[in-house]
């Protein structure tokens, strides 16, 4: 039976870490401000922006919501992002993602100022996760590297398999476990012999997008497994990876919910945090 990594617990840690550190700055007058920009009524992104909020109180920012209509033009769009760019009181910008269809999410990112690009998405900050030479990560391959530093699962040396190549998860992801001395393998939906690629695995992280998709006989015995993804069956929520089947094979595994999820707003406080001190000359 696995040990189970409580996401809620360690998000709660680096939340309240945060909020200390957010509490000294105020003492020199420094409030760190974050800026969510929603287009469109989507309800998941609702309750995702909805929970960034909540955590910006919680750690004492200053936020502030742009909820745009459906129909805003890329001309209104860059517009607000210009605006927040200037502003010496907002240190992050964040764009939920996904964006209405005739909008450029690839403008976007790149018009943000890349000091406030507190989700690491632009290709400066990419390109920088590349040469390990950066100042923010990518919130959700960064809440996992925070998670295995939690318990005390050491990468160097290891065997990572990695399933999902996408930019915002699977590829930094790839390059976070490299800096730690990982052994890295990068699968998709072209990789052959995946299961057993996936069985050589000390350290799995599925990021998928498909329910249910790591089973038992992809795992080897002892192996971490982290789960990133998030799907709906039936209305509830569940991961890329078999849990139930799975669970019993692996010696740490990330449930859903409850797992990687809460670790992706508690990064995005660090990163807000950190371009706040970046902002004010302050060094850490």
């Amino acid at each position: 039976m696995a040990n189970i990594i409580d996401g809620k617990l360690v998000s709660a840690k680096v939340k309240q870490e945060v909020a200390e550190q957010t509490a000294k700055l105020k003492e020199q007058g420094i409030v760190p401000g974050l800026a969510v920009i929603i287009v469109g009524d989507d309800p998941a992104s609702r309750v995702y922006v909805n929970n960034k909020k909540k955590a910006c109180e919680a750690v004492g920012f200053y936020s502030e919501e742009y909820a745009m209509p459906a129909a805003t033009t890329m001309e209104q769009l860059l517009e607000v992002i210009d605006t927040l760019n200037e502003r010496k009181d907002i240190n992050g910008i964040l764009c939920q993602l996904p964006l209405p269809s005739h909008l450029d999410e690839k403008a976007v990112i790149d018009r943000i100022d890349t000091s406030k690009d507190v989700d690491a998405f632009s290709p400066v900050n990419v390109g920088k996760i590349m040469i390990g030479d950066y100042d923010f990560l990518p919130c959700t391959p960064a809440g996992v590297m925070e998670l295995l530093k939690h318990y005390d699962i050491d990468v160097c040396g290891k065997n990572c398999v990695v399933i999902g190549r996408s930019n915002i998860v699977g590829k930094p992801m790839g390059m976070l476990l490299l800096h730690q001395n990982g052994t890295v393998t990068i699968c998709h939906s072209r990789t052959k012999n995946l299961a057993e690629i996936c069985r050589t695995a000390d350290i799995l992280v599925a990021a998928v997008g498909r329910a249910n998709f790591v089973t038992a006989d992809m795992v080897k015995d002892g192996a971490v497994v982290i789960d990133v993804g998030m799907n709906r069956v039936d209305g509830k929520l569940c991961g890329d990876v078999a849990y139930d089947e799975v669970e019993k094979k692996a010696s740490f595994i990330t449930p859903v919910p409850g797992g990687v999820g809460p670790m992706t707003i508690g990064m995005l406080m660090k990163n807000t945090l950190k371009a706040a001190k970046l902002h004010n000359n302050i060094e850490d």
